[in-house]
């Protein structure tokens, strides 16, 4: 892959992205629409789009005010604090989402996402895990988890959701930002998290 397609393809599908493409996707397939109001699901995108982008791209800025603060955190350690901050991030999407009592599932995803921040965390203390392929497997497991709850036909939406991180995995790989196991690693990590909360919960 050419480094610049590769640099294109980590921004679009950076991990405070994902959040919000991910809850677009699952709107656009059918998940939910006959119970929700268009200004419901409007309201549930305005949030995860805050809690997830708006806030922690907010935070990184500030970070950066810092002369230390290095904003492509090469190191794994430099990701502490902004990871902190997410899961701070992600738990007030959590709380705002809570108000939809009748459809518990949005506030599911959120709580779940909080503690694939809070491992990524704590395992960025000793290794550079991909946040950037967690967040996708994060986002494969909600889907492939709903299909199978709902049993809603999604294949062509989950297709491209695996496409998608394969893209973003070989990225990368190309930027050597992570090898291939920090890179499965991650996937696998976003992945096993969501899905039980998401199946089972």
């Amino acid at each position: 892959m050419p480094e610049k397609l590769a640099k294109i393809i980590s921004a679009i599908f950076h991990p405070v992205l994902l959040p919000t493409l991910g809850f677009l996707l699952m709107f656009t397939t059918g998940f939910y629409n006959s119970t929700l109001t268009t200004e419901a699901r409007q309201f549930i995108l305005l949030v995860v789009f805050f809690s997830t982008a708006a806030l922690p791209m907010l935070a990184i800025a500030i970070l950066a005010l810092n002369a230390k603060f290095d904003f492509l955190m090469p190191d794994s350690r430099n990701r502490i604090i902004p990871l902190l901050f997410a899961s701070v991030f992600y738990y007030v999407g959590f709380i705002l989402l809570s108000r939809i009592h009748f459809i518990p599932m949005f506030k599911l995803i959120m709580i779940a996402s909080v503690l694939v921040i809070v491992a990524l965390l704590l395992i960025s203390f000793k290794w550079n895990i991909s946040i950037h392929m967690a967040a996708a497997g994060a986002v494969t497991a909600t889907l492939f988890a709903l299909s199978f709850r709902t049993g809603l036909d999604t294949v062509s939406a989950i297709v491209a959701v695996v496409i998608v991180s394969g893209l973003v995995g070989t990225a990368r790989l190309t930027l050597n930002k992570n090898n291939l196991l920090q890179v499965a690693a991650g996937y696998f990590l976003g992945f096993i998290i969501l899905y039980p909360v998401i199946y089972f919960l």
